[in-house]
């Protein structure tokens, strides 16, 4: 067990989402908890505050004392960190156990009744929303978010009593091959990470390795449509907004207020009580119908899934509407591959017609930009105008000739501008927009606080 003995944890790339929920669980298994950044967040300022040490400069001289044992201190870093990172090799010079996150996590799910929830688009979605309906039910979980539930405030819901851990099964460098779940979940399998994966086909492979991992009896939920290799011991499920063949599917779907919907559910045997979701998308009409079939799956009442849904007020970041009120919208969305950014703009057109929509894209990577740049452009000129930011190299190394500016020149759009992160603000300013929408993966979450502050204030 990765906790046995141990006495310290260290992080390196703490402030990540994914690294913070599973420092944060460390914390509450009792353990001194520490770690390194690149820069100061909310996230960071937050963490510092639940009483972990973090620190923004590269040198193994900031290593506090407590953690220089290699018998008690375990590290974790995220595959984000370069090899060349200071701290990272100190620990790999001095003896220390140091693994990837995806390792620790898996070490923690595995020992559990472990749900895992996968797919190129949607996971935190529907992982929230389903460790929002079991924490709601008698039988509890566990969950590691990729993102704040603005139900709990956090990114962790810990729940000693229960034997349930919900995780996000992430595709990224075949993280989620270190789980072994006990019900799976494969929203999507989009192009996505060819970094990685190279060719769709790998990592349609990648997507069947871990479905091959459900443990025996297991189940595998899948959206409608989907054909993954499924192993004979594994039962299958699918769920649709849309399609009657599937096995939980929509119907009577109807607004609910101002932005959700109203919907009852069709299950195996059985129609659920009307599901009526307050937040915003059809998208999350279909997230709800995963979460519903894994909650239904588990042995959870028809009626407390519908109350827990009721009461769902979604994550952060994720069809996040910041502002609504005296003709002022603005939302925000962590859609960084054009099949999210074309789903996004497809609820946000459903929802306000005749509403002329403003956009701010951030490019997260440069083999993402470079890999589908066609499609970045198509699902961009679903916008009525266009303020493009540099691309967020994260991890990566600049490309030549992969740009922003390359990526401009192939959108088809009069109303279209390219600029620094520091033009920002001045630029929404002088647009004036009536429906701002702001999306990317990157540091453009930074931007959200200013906006909303601005449009509140005009």
């Amino acid at each position: 067990m990765i906790w046995a003995n141990l006495e310290s944890v260290y992080f390196i790339g703490v402030g990540g989402i994914g690294m913070s929920a599973l420092a944060r669980y460390f914390v509450s298994q009792g353990k001194a908890v520490a770690g390194y950044d690149r820069v100061s967040t909310a996230l960071t300022d937050k963490l510092s505050r639940e009483g972990i040490d973090i620190h923004f400069e590269d040198r193994s001289q900031l290593i506090p004392k407590e953690f220089r044992n290699p018998d008690r201190t375990l590290v974790i870093y995220t595959p984000a960190v370069p090899e060349k990172h200071q701290q990272l090799n100190y620990f790999r010079r001095g003896g220390f156990r140091v693994i990837k996150r995806s390792v620790a996590l898996g070490e923690v799910f595995n020992t559990g009744r472990g749900i895992g929830v996968a797919g190129t688009h949607g996971k935190t979605s529907i992982s929230t929303m389903l460790a929002h309906i079991l924490h709601s039910s008698t039988l509890g979980c566990n969950a590691f978010l990729g993102g704040i539930s603005k139900n709990s405030s956090s990114n962790l819901y810990l729940d000693p009593a229960s034997k349930v851990i919900v995780a996000e099964a992430d595709e990224y460098d075949r993280s989620f091959h270190t789980l072994l779940p006990e019900i799976a979940v494969v929203s999507s399998m989009d192009a996505d990470h060819l970094d990685i994966y190279h060719t769709v086909e790998n990592l349609r492979l990648g997507f069947e390795t871990f479905i091959s991992q459900i443990r025996e009896k297991g189940k595998l939920i899948h959206k409608f449509g989907l054909t993954p290799a499924v192993p004979y011991h594994v039962e299958r499920f699918t769920y649709s907004v849309d399609q009657k063949e599937a096995d939980y599917h929509a119907d009577s779907m109807e607004p609910n207020g101002l932005l959700g919907y109203a919907f009852t559910v069709v299950a195996p045997n059985l129609v659920f009580p009307t599901i009526k979701l307050q937040i915003p998308g059809l998208l999350n009409v279909e997230n709800a119908l995963a979460a519903i079939a894994v909650a239904h799956q588990l042995g959870i009442a028809p009626e407390t899934i519908a109350l827990a849904l009721s009461e769902y007020k979604g994550v952060e970041r994720r069809f996040d509407v910041r502002v609504c009120c005296d003709g002022a919208i603005y939302i925000d969305d962590y859609a960084h591959h054009p099949t999210e950014i074309k789903a996004f703009l497809s609820s946000v057109k459903a929802l306000f017609p005749h509403k002329k929509i403003t956009g701010i894209f951030q490019p997260h990577l440069f083999t993402r930009t470079r890999d589908f740049a066609d499609e970045f452009a198509r699902s961009l000129e679903m916008l009525d105008e266009l303020i493009l930011m540099e691309i967020y190299p994260a991890r990566e190394e600049p490309i030549p000739g992969v740009t922003s500016g390359m990526l401009l020149e192939k959108i088809r759009m009069d109303e279209k501008v390219l600029i620094s992160r520091e033009q920002l603000l001045r630029v929404v300013k002088e647009r004036n927009p009536e429906l701002l929408v702001s999306m990317g993966a990157g540091d453009i979450n930074q931007f959200r606080g200013p906006l909303k502050e601005w449009f509140l204030r005009r």
